[in-house]
């Protein structure tokens, strides 16, 4: 089991509130299980911003890599696209 340490934290009036609602309700059995399952959301929430910054540094590499950006015909683009489209539903565009 792991170790358990506490520690102290200052909450407002109105959350003390919300979280012993919460366990008189039975929706929790503790104050405690209600910041640990936070905690727990937090430190997840962390880890998919990581992993998404990760990524879009990667991203940005890549773009940087490929070369320098050239000019766009906008007609041009729209035309592909559509084209694209049209095969990708079997329409004629």
């Amino acid at each position: 089991m792991p170790e358990i340490q506490k520690i102290s934290v200052a909450l407002t009036a109105e959350q003390v509130r919300v979280l012993k609602s919460a366990v008189e309700t039975g929706e929790y059995a503790t104050t405690s299980e209600i910041v640990r399952e936070a905690l727990r959301d937090w430190q997840w929430k962390r880890e998919m911003r990581d992993e998404e910054l990760s990524r879009l540094r990667e991203l940005w590499r890549e773009g940087k890599a490929s070369g320098s950006a050239a000019p766009l015909d906008l007609a041009e683009t729209r035309e592909a696209a559509r084209k694209k489209l049209g095969k990708a539903t079997g329409k004629i565009a």
